[in-house]
């Protein structure tokens, strides 16, 4: 045995596991069993400081040995030959659930790196195709047909709010009807999510109270959860929303996250310098505030939240988002049920090819959509690349992709690699070990995830091995379909899951379950 091995093996028999491949026991790291020896690499241990050549041995679903060791017969030897070994990329908020139980290996996320991702954003849960029934059961499909990847899951908010108030949620909750929340949300934290979720900016939620809010908060907080969201509004109402978040956060006593943090509209450019004295002045004065973001200058969402009001005959209001918030030329339509024809079309184009304005051309698809019950959505181009970069830097922002398997947006593809091509090594924005600590163990610390995100001895083995000279993102707002190149490895649960450029076939996944002592 190493010295580093020595040292070390008194943390492993007393350290306490969420990996469920070690149970809820104490877990030693013993010899003699099978194991694979990474040779030759440059750690960046996920904490932001330096790196240093040095193999790593993993045993079992954990990491068992750190520094110059000796191969076993037998072992399984991975020559890193000086690539750069950092701890599995932590996603979040991820939507690439969505599509998992059909692609449980999927390349859009294994070849940037992603080890685990996480669930319930924006205030819905994934289904994986059944409807929604408890946090617990939507865990149990997972594990009975596990994926490459982790799971974890987040409360969700508007899923409660959709299943105890139905059609008719365009008002306050009662407090029946909160009462029933709360149920919901204490049977899914007891499962073990990770906190509650809102996605304030759509429907139900829309229609919520902040004390409603505030009184669920509390319930996670009892729990020993955080609380992410959706805030009510990226664009027009922004200062209030974020003055919400902090609301929050303050009356539950709870840690909160700005989901996919940004500013969303041409006359807010250049204001995340202001947003962030604000953030910090709040982390002053004892709230744990955090955010995560992505690295493109274009969202995803329904085409509503264009129109704040909802009110879809207001021509003045059409006319503001498209003058203000985005133009008709920035707006690509990726989703309207029934006419794929307008499918990669931004609204300018449409407006010209069906020779109308656009405005009345908003108004008429938003109409058409709420009486129909069209599903819809869209991708807007108005985030100022300047806000990317500051919100970026913000010490307490991890990176996240809000992105799904093969998904429309190059987000679901790109994101991790082009933080690391375009924001590391092209622009200097962030140093590779502070972009990597934003990836891994700041998300994990946000999520309350105690043993993956850092390369220590007795943690997960979650990892990946990338090459920082060459790894690039190739996903386009134009061809989001293409996979990110530069990733060598990748490792769940002590396990080969992408071996260049391919899936191995390998589903180590696991489910990630708060453990509080609740």
């Amino acid at each position: 045995m190493s010295n580093i091995y020595l040292r070390h093996l008194t943390f492993c028999a007393a350290f306490m596991f969420l990996c469920s491949c070690a149970s809820d026991e104490v877990k030693e790291v013993k010899s003699g069993v099978l194991s694979t020896l990474i040779k030759n690499a440059v750690i960046y241990d996920g904490t932001g400081g330096g790196s240093y050549p040095a193999d790593v041995r993993i045993e079992d679903c954990f990491i068992a040995q750190i520094g110059v060791i000796d191969a076993r017969e037998g072992e399984t030897i991975w020559n890193a030959n000086g690539l750069a070994l950092a701890p599995g990329f932590i996603d979040p908020h991820s939507h690439h659930d969505t599509k998992l139980m059909a692609k449980p290996a999927p390349a859009s996320a294994l070849g940037q790196g992603i080890t685990t991702i996480v669930s319930g954003l924006d205030g819905g849960a994934s289904t994986f195709g059944e409807p929604f029934v408890s946090i617990e059961h939507s865990m149990a499909i997972f594990e009975k047909n596990p994926a490459a990847l982790n799971l974890a899951y987040f409360a969700p908010h508007d899923t409660y709010r959709e299943i105890v108030m139905g059609e008719d949620f365009r008002r306050a909750a009662s407090d029946d009807q909160l009462d029933q929340m709360i149920a919901m949300l204490e049977r899914d934290l007891k499962s073990g999510a990770l906190g509650l979720s809102t996605g304030l900016e759509y429907e139900p939620s829309l229609y919520s109270t902040t004390e409603e809010v505030i009184a669920l908060a509390k319930v996670a907080a009892k729990f020993g959860g955080k609380y992410t969201s959706h805030i009510r509004s990226e664009d027009v109402k922004v200062n209030e929303a974020i003055e919400e978040v902090l609301t929050i956060a303050r009356e539950a006593n709870i840690p909160a996250n700005i989901s996919h943090i940004k500013l969303a509209m041409y006359e807010l450019f250049g204001g995340s310098s202001d947003v962030l004295k604000k953030l910090n002045g709040a982390r002053a004065a004892g709230l744990d505030i955090t955010a995560d973001i992505y690295p493109y200058d274009g969202w995803k969402a329904p085409m509503a939240i264009l129109m704040p009001a909802r009110d879809y005959t207001d021509r003045a209001a059409a006319q503001y988002a498209l003058t203000s918030i985005a133009s008709p030329s920035s707006v690509t339509i990726t989703d309207y049920e029934g006419e794929p024809s307008y499918i990669g079309k931004t609204l300018e184009q449409l407006a010209i090819e069906q020779n109308v304005d656009p405005v009345d051309l908003l108004m008429n698809l938003l109409l058409r959509a709420q009486k129909e019950g069209i599903e819809e959505r869209v991708i807007g181009r108005n985030i100022g690349e300047q806000d990317i970069e500051t919100f970026m830097k913000w010490p307490f922002t991890a990176i996240t992709t809000d992105g799904g398997i093969d998904d429309s947006h190059p987000r679901g593809q790109g994101t991790f690699a082009r933080v690391l091509a375009r924001y590391v090594r092209d622009k200097g924005i962030l140093s590779l070990s502070e972009a990597i600590r934003k990836m891994t163990s700041l998300p994990a610390k946000n999520l309350g995830i105690s043993n993956r995100g850092i390369i220590k001895i007795g943690f997960a083995a979650d990892l990946v091995l990338f090459d920082p000279d060459n790894i690039q993102d190739h996903a386009t707002f134009e061809n989001s379909l293409q996979y990110s190149t530069g990733i060598d490895a990748v490792w769940v649960n002590g396990e080969l899951v992408w071996n260049r450029e391919k899936a191995t076939g390998a589903r180590p996944g696991q489910i990630i379950r708060r453990v509080d002592g609740h």
